[in-house]
């Protein structure tokens, strides 16, 4: 089973950017623990800070794996480009946001996303990446 994973802007920087919002753990470091608990899942990795090249990625990897576990980090409450892009791919994509974006500024409530993901998982730190990954293996009825 493949899945990708697309992080969006300013993503990069976590473990450096405001810890007390997202941690001091880089993803990085994370990845490699996610892919170790799933040795028999190939995990992909894109992370962008330009619009223009996730949209390729969604594009590209949308018709290569079972699924794909999107962060669009700011774009998420500005993009209608990543929505059509994201409602143009036959993978299922479930959208991450690793602070509750719910209890924080207004603009941050709205996504253009969710209404084309399959679902949405937000305010479990990176956790909510673990639990997308379980929960595409579960649709595609795949244990490890």
């Amino acid at each position: 089973m493949k899945i990708a994973i697309l992080n969006g802007p300013n993503l990069n920087l976590l473990g450096k950017r405001e810890p007390s919002v997202y941690g001091h753990q880089t993803f990085e470091d994370f990845l490699q623990e996610l892919r170790a608990r799933h040795p028999n899942l190939e995990i992909r990795y894109y992370q962008s800070n330009v619009e223009g090249e996730l949209i390729n990625e969604l594009q590209k990897q949308g018709f290569e794996v079972d699924g794909i576990i999107f962060n669009p980090g700011g774009y998420t409450h500005t993009s209608v480009a990543l929505r059509d892009a994201v409602s143009s791919i036959p993978a299922p994509v479930i959208e991450v946001h690793i602070s509750n974006v719910h209890a924080r500024e207004d603009f941050r409530q709205v996504s253009y996303i969710s209404g084309v993901a399959k679902g949405t998982i937000a305010g479990l730190g990176l956790q909510g990446y673990a639990l997308a990954l379980l929960s595409i293996q579960q649709s595609a009825g795949q244990k490890d």
